[in-house]
């Protein structure tokens, strides 16, 4: 597998995180499956270069060492809810794409394809991958390419993710991204985290609207907690002022879904003459930019909103 890092081929990368009392090590380890991040040697979570028809992150660890996402469907005999094979832990991808639906899996859907890590390193307290990937129809024909950078770093009581994503057609055609609810960057959450059993789960937007309320509304973050052996565990998404119309409308579900979708109009407005389809002239970008963070404690005591504001001041 080919990488522009001579520290990936030999596997493993380490670095102490500055400035800490008690300094944690992030580290990545690289096999056929993918890249493992971990903490101070424990598993952070893993970057899978092929599950389902789609790149996926999974497991996810939070700060206490909880699972924080769905296992199903990587890990099948789990007494979880079942649904929708295609939520995968942590992904990204959409439901239309040239007429093509890359979200789901069944007849006639299209794959993302690894093609290879352009960045594998971890320095400055930091752990970094970054990946070229190939988006193919049904037919073996591409529709369009992505860069992704996944960063990575660790605070008391806080684990993040910042999930930046470069969409570009192919250099001899457009590409169309439809108007619709399935997409894009996406979690499952935990099965006990969902709001639907009514054990404590909930969603905060930054908005103030909760649960049912949430869904398909604009907001500039989300929060999505839940209760595990006595202690609330949550999940934030916070959408950069930079990305692509800002601030993303939310295709969160009190069943488990909880993803941003800057394309279904249509859908979340309610009104048949909105159309939120984007096309792409040849070689033409488009930038999307979240951080996500797994945190114990409610949305108040995490500071979710605070956390956003410093993360929109960030370029």
């Amino acid at each position: 597998m080919k990488t522009t890092s001579v520290w990936a081929v030999l596997g493993v990368i380490a670095v102490v995180m500055a400035g800490s009392a008690q300094a944690q090590q992030l580290s990545l380890q690289q096999d056929d499956e993918g890249v493992a991040v971990h903490v101070d040697g424990q598993l952070f979570t893993k970057y899978l270069v092929r599950s389902g028809a789609k790149p996926v992150l999974w497991p996810i660890l939070g700060p206490t060492g909880k699972e924080m996402t769905r296992a199903y469907p990587m890990r099948p005999n789990t007494d979880e809810k079942n649904d929708h094979i295609h939520q995968r832990s942590f992904w990204f991808t959409h439901g239309d794409v040239n007429g093509i639906s890359f979200w789901h899996e069944q007849d006639a859907h299209g794959t993302i394809v690894h093609r290879e890590f352009k960045e594998l390193k971890a320095e400055g307290g930091k752990a970094v991958i970054v990946t070229a990937n190939d988006w193919v129809g049904p037919d073996g024909q591409l529709c369009c390419h992505d860069e992704r950078r996944l960063t990575f770093w660790v605070a008391p009581g806080q684990r993040f993710i910042d999930f930046d994503i470069v969409l570009q057609a192919p250099d001899d055609r457009p590409v169309t991204f439809g108007d619709t609810k399935e997409g894009c960057f996406g979690l499952r959450v935990a099965d006990w985290m969902r709001v639907e059993l009514r054990r404590g789960g909930r969603i905060v937007t930054s908005e103030g609207l909760e649960n049912e309320a949430a869904w398909g509304k604009r907001a500039a973050w989300v929060d999505y907690t839940g209760r595990l052996d006595g202690q609330t565990l949550g999940i934030a998404i916070l959408n950069h002022p930079s990305s692509f119309r800002f601030p993303t409308y939310w295709h969160v579900r009190t069943y488990g879904l909880f993803a941003a979708n800057p394309f279904g109009l249509r859908d979340f407005l309610g009104d048949k003459n909105v159309d939120g389809t984007v096309v792409l002239s040849p070689r033409q970008t488009l930038s999307l930019r979240y951080r996500v963070v797994f945190h114990t404690g409610d949305t108040e005591s995490a500071g979710i909103a605070e956390l956003f504001k410093k993360y929109a001041a960030e370029p």
